[in-house]
């Protein structure tokens, strides 16, 4: 057999999802280290070359139960965009009755006056199989979603630190984080936008549709493959500030706790205990999401319920403060358990793969012999 070139090894996915459990040759290339490099590193703390400040850290990699991920190599992405489809995937469709609730509560709240109330509406027309309606197109978007915002977002992240040098990245740290977020984000809502459509008209329109297989083509039918799109800037005024906020508060709420509320520095801590941190900065970080982006929220399920709807229709229907305001306790309740749970995932997922969790103080570089 043809001996293959080294570098056809460099796979995008890790390899512990292809190989054998018997396998012990690193899959990668890369060295071993000693015990006293297997630390968490951070993004900030690499330069633009893309050496840390350390004189071994430009070897640097995590141990894991079968291989080495190099951090930010291709591996190291294709592990974070595949946490990002659980993290998000799941979470989303676990959710889908408090979302189902929600868009009713925001498009017919004559109806759907309250929380209890909604869901006994639901109970009562559609049973308990109809909690679920539209979580087809829910898993299906939020998990493309999720790969591309949690993936691009380590991108982005290092790519702007990269940009800004050691020094300034360091600095305006929460810059970066708002940055990479945002420019995640956006390419996140391309992905999420036409499943976000067919299950906000599935959820609100009733006899619309059973679910995906019939929803999806009878709205291009009706709209246009376009009007799978007609909700996207509606979408990204809602998912970029919301993400915005997600990743820096849960950044610096991590790196407070860390700093502040545990003892034992961050590399000392037990993964159980890295884990509650993630969740807990993740359910706090969800309730100011859920705040900032709650009226952009309002406007989507407006728009995609509606044919030929507009903002100012929205607006014109819903006033000022009730775009503010309608369906906004559900939201808090949904938004914060559900980004608690999404990073709990995501930091579970990034362990499992032998990477460390997110967030949390940058260790400090290496000591010169």
């Amino acid at each position: 057999m043809a001996k293959l070139p080294d570098n056809s090894r460099q796979s995008l996915l890790p390899s512990f999802l292809y190989s054998s459990a018997s396998s012990t040759k690193p899959h990668f290339g890369f060295d071993t280290l000693s015990n006293a490099n297997r630390h968490n590193d951070h993004v900030l703390s690499r330069s633009p070359s893309g050496d840390a400040a350390g004189p071994t850290a430009s070897r640097f990699v995590i141990q894991s139960p079968k291989e080495k991920i190099e951090l930010y190599s291709p591996a190291f992405y294709a592990a974070c965009t595949a946490g990002g489809i659980l993290s998000c995937g799941l979470t989303h469709t676990a959710v889908t009755p408090l979302d189902l609730v929600k868009c009713n509560m925001q498009i017919n709240p004559a109806k759907y006056k309250s929380i209890s109330s909604g869901f006994g509406v639901l109970l009562r027309e559609q049973g308990a199989r109809g909690l679920f309606k539209g979580w087809v197109p829910t898993f299906l978007g939020y998990s493309t979603q999720g790969a591309c915002k949690f993936g691009f977002y380590e991108f982005f992240k290092k790519y702007y630190s990269d940009i800004a040098g050691p020094e300034f990245a360091a600095k305006y740290k929460t810059l970066i984080y708002l940055a990479g977020s945002a420019s995640a984000e956006v390419i996140a809502d391309v992905a999420l936008c036409p499943m976000e459509a067919v299950k906000v008209r599935v959820q609100t329109q009733p006899g619309f549709a059973r679910g995906l297989s019939d929803g999806f083509p009878k709205f291009v039918k009706a709209e246009g493959a376009g009007g799978l799109y007609k909700g996207l800037v509606p979408l990204w005024g809602r998912q970029i500030p919301y993400t915005m906020m997600k990743f820096a508060s849960f950044e610096t709420i991590v790196e407070l706790l860390y700093k502040y509320s545990i003892p034992t520095p961050k590399d000392q801590c037990s993964k159980s205990l890295q884990l509650g941190v993630s969740f807990a900065g993740g359910y706090i970080a969800g309730v100011f999401c859920a705040v900032v982006s709650h009226p952009a929220d309002n406007l989507v399920s407006f728009l995609n319920n509606a044919k030929g709807a507009t903002v100012g229709d929205a607006v014109k229907k819903m006033g000022v403060w009730g775009l503010f305001t309608r369906g906004l306790p559900l939201r808090i309740v949904m938004i914060g358990t559900l980004t608690g749970a999404q990073w709990g995932i995501y930091d579970a997922f990034k362990v499992f793969v032998g990477l460390p969790t997110t967030g949390g103080a940058t260790p400090a570089p290496a000591a010169k012999a």
